[in-house]
């Protein structure tokens, strides 16, 4: 069995979820029986639906619900109590104004779009996430099942790796620096579950275990160890099923002893001046391995950022343990990767599962509010320099151009080239579309 371990302290939510976990590879495990040589099943993936810009998606989840109004949205003219104590900032787009605390995103706005006007009814977090991954509404209540195991419908991860496959030497969906709640396969099936990092890039001693060398095997006894696997397969070849993970297998030892994945998964690599230029935060290394994962080919890259569950005296760590290092990484990852030629085909996307409550609460923090959240989007197809959809006077409901979470999946699909209205059959053979619904985000694809 191979274990990574996750080497931060745990996170949790109001509903006690918390993000330490162990995630175990060869058994049955979170995402359904995930293994190495099965997720590599998703190589043999078919083809997209048409030709697209995007042929990546970095997917930034600020887990918990960022506030609307003290980032992207702000309402200056509304009473403290609503609009909060950040000040409102102009940025590169005429008349568009941010938080003071999203100076760096301010700089660019010119280079991605700011949907304001996402809007659903879930207001719980393990309900709510598996809701915006999935597109089905959760069967069960907030925090019954901490983290939902997809039993039946599919992530948006997980169809992306399905339907386009890896392009490269990593595998096509991947995880960090822990899984995703609601990230898993569903009836496709372990082989299209994410490949999980469940480790920080930002510490020192970052490393994927899964690619390093089993402490006392040497390379000849790995040697002899294939050899005699296939030695075994030759006096009693394998079918059906068994042939194809015997091919998994093989597709597994490839990418332990692959140099260009230990390349791709090696950030130490980076100039130190680029990995400031991320902040050497976990989401700032997060952001910063995502680009060189689609480098590598990754197709999707789901990152998971704990922490914006600010109901109590939420201030003070949205000033400066929550805003600043998000606002930093998107900054950093956009314009890396406009640099290095990346972004036309790179989707870049920035959302939680909701937004937070318009008043401020007698604990001077922020509750609940699914009703209205800011989607950031860049690159891979998109229209920069917009912003789409409009909020009221307190950030509270939509006034104009409503996002739903159909809305949402549709317009990924779209951009990825995948058809999101073929169809997969559930266990029951009834047939399940990729996105039940929805429309293309009005004005979002360039």
């Amino acid at each position: 069995m191979l274990n990574i371990p996750f080497g931060r302290p745990a996170r949790t939510t109001c509903d006690g979820r918390s993000r330490r976990q162990m995630l175990r590879l060869g058994s049955t495990g979170l995402f359904g029986g995930l293994t190495l040589p099965g997720l590599l099943a998703a190589e043999n993936a078919s083809p997209a639906a048409r030709p697209a810009k995007a042929k990546s998606c970095i997917f930034i989840f600020l887990e918990g619900g960022p506030p609307q109004q003290d980032m992207w949205d702000p309402k200056p003219e509304a009473p403290l109590e609503i609009r909060g104590p950040f000040a409102p900032i102009a940025t590169k787009t005429p008349g568009v104004i941010f938080s003071e605390h999203c100076r760096n995103c301010a700089t660019i706005t010119d280079k991605f779009t700011v949907v304001r006007s996402h809007s659903h009814t879930d207001n719980g977090h393990s309900t709510g996430y598996y809701y915006v991954m999935t597109g089905h509404r959760p069967t069960f209540p907030d925090g019954e099942h901490p983290i939902p195991t997809n039993t039946v419908f599919p992530s948006l991860g997980s169809y992306v790796g399905r339907e386009l496959g890896s392009n490269g030497k990593v595998p096509a969906y991947i995880n960090m620096p822990h899984p995703m709640s609601a990230g898993g396969p569903g009836f496709l099936g372990a082989e299209y579950a994410p490949f999980v990092i469940e480790a920080d890039p930002s510490q020192p001693d970052f490393e994927v275990k899964d690619l390093g060398r089993v402490e006392g095997l040497t390379e000849h006894r790995a040697s002899l160890r294939q050899r005699l696997l296939a030695g075994l397969e030759r006096e009693r070849p394998r079918l059906g099923r068994a042939a194809s993970m015997s091919t998994y297998y093989a597709k597994a030892y490839d990418l332990i002893n692959s140099p260009a994945a230990r390349k791709a998964f090696n950030i130490q690599a980076e100039p130190a001046p680029i990995r400031a230029r991320y902040g050497m935060t976990q989401i700032g290394q997060c952001a910063l391995l995502g680009r060189r994962l689609v480098e590598a080919g990754c197709r999707f890259v789901g990152i998971d950022a704990p922490g914006w569950d600010v109901h109590f005296n939420c201030f003070p760590s949205l000033k400066t343990d929550l805003i600043p290092p998000a606002d930093l990484a998107f900054y950093a990852l956009v314009t890396d990767l406009e640099e290095r030629g990346l972004l036309d085909s790179t989707l870049v996307v920035m959302m939680g599962e909701m937004g937070r409550t318009p008043r401020v609460n007698a604990q001077a923090g922020r509750d609940h509010w699914s009703m209205a959240q800011c989607i950031l989007f860049a690159g891979g197809g998109t229209k920069p320099g917009q912003i789409i959809g409009a909020t009221d006077a307190q950030a509270a409901a939509p006034t104009s151009d409503p996002v739903s979470i159909a809305d949402l999946l549709r317009t990924i699909h779209t951009l990825m080239g995948i058809d999101s209205s073929k169809e997969y059959p559930d266990p029951l053979g009834r047939p399940v579309p990729l996105v039940n619904g929805g429309k293309l985000i009005p004005g979002l694809i360039a």
